[in-house]
């Protein structure tokens, strides 16, 4: 059987960030793989038409199935109202039925990553939408691991999946995200990429790896 995916990025590059192997993967088996973009920066912004050129080279370096854009503010995710971020997510949803879905970490120190993971989470009801199966929460750098040090916040996974194969086109796709890229220490840099992914990979027996909370699975 194969799978209709889809991942929730708040921000164009968190697909990537967070589970670019993976959907890369996902697309090598003849799974559908699709995109929703939860904001975008202003158009009276110099680096607006960059960025949508941006988008438009890495939907097209997937191969998305579909690609949507619910063209919310970036960084002014808080003022919109829970209900209306839910009926602009679940209509999306809706259209794609996914049976997997990938969605921000919850406890994100970024406050557009908190509200969007609530409101998505909030779009899984199983007597609503029967057609999903898995629900996972993804580890984006630059914002998972500035979460609390708590137990409620931190970012426990358990799956992993090996990337390896797919490394260095997670790497090529992020760096079509100028902007967002910049030398180590930076958080977002090749370095630290590759960095993570090795411990991943540490952790399950493989050289790269992607890691994700699981948070629903229905057999």
């Amino acid at each position: 059987m194969k799978n209709k995916v889809l991942v929730v990025a708040v921000h164009p590059d968190d697909e990537t960030l967070g589970c670019g192997g993976t959907l890369l993967k996902h697309k090598s088996k003849g799974d559908e793989i699709h995109w929703l973009i939860c904001t975008t920066i202003d158009k009276k912004h110099s680096y607006y038409e960059t960025r949508e050129k941006e988008i438009e080279e890495v939907s097209k370096l997937y191969s998305f199935d579909s690609v949507h854009n619910l063209r919310l503010k970036t960084m002014q995710v808080d003022e919109y109202s829970v209900s209306e971020l839910i009926g602009k997510i679940s209509k999306i949803i809706s259209e794609v039925q996914p049976n997997i879905i990938y969605l921000p970490f919850k406890g994100d120190v970024h406050s557009d990553h908190r509200k969007i993971f609530e409101a998505s989470f909030s779009c899984t009801k199983s007597f609503r939408y029967q057609f999903i199966k898995k629900i996972y929460m993804m580890e984006v750098l630059s914002e998972t691991e500035f979460a609390p040090s708590t137990k409620e916040d931190s970012f426990i996974p358990n799956v992993f999946v090996d990337i390896s194969s797919y490394m260095d086109k997670k790497i090529e796709f992020m760096n079509i995200f100028k902007s967002e890229m910049a030398e180590h220490p930076f958080p977002r840099s090749e370095r630290n990429l590759k960095a993570l992914a090795i411990l991943r990979g540490a952790t399950c027996g493989c050289e790269y790896a992607e890691s994700f909370v699981l948070l629903k699975e229905i057999l």
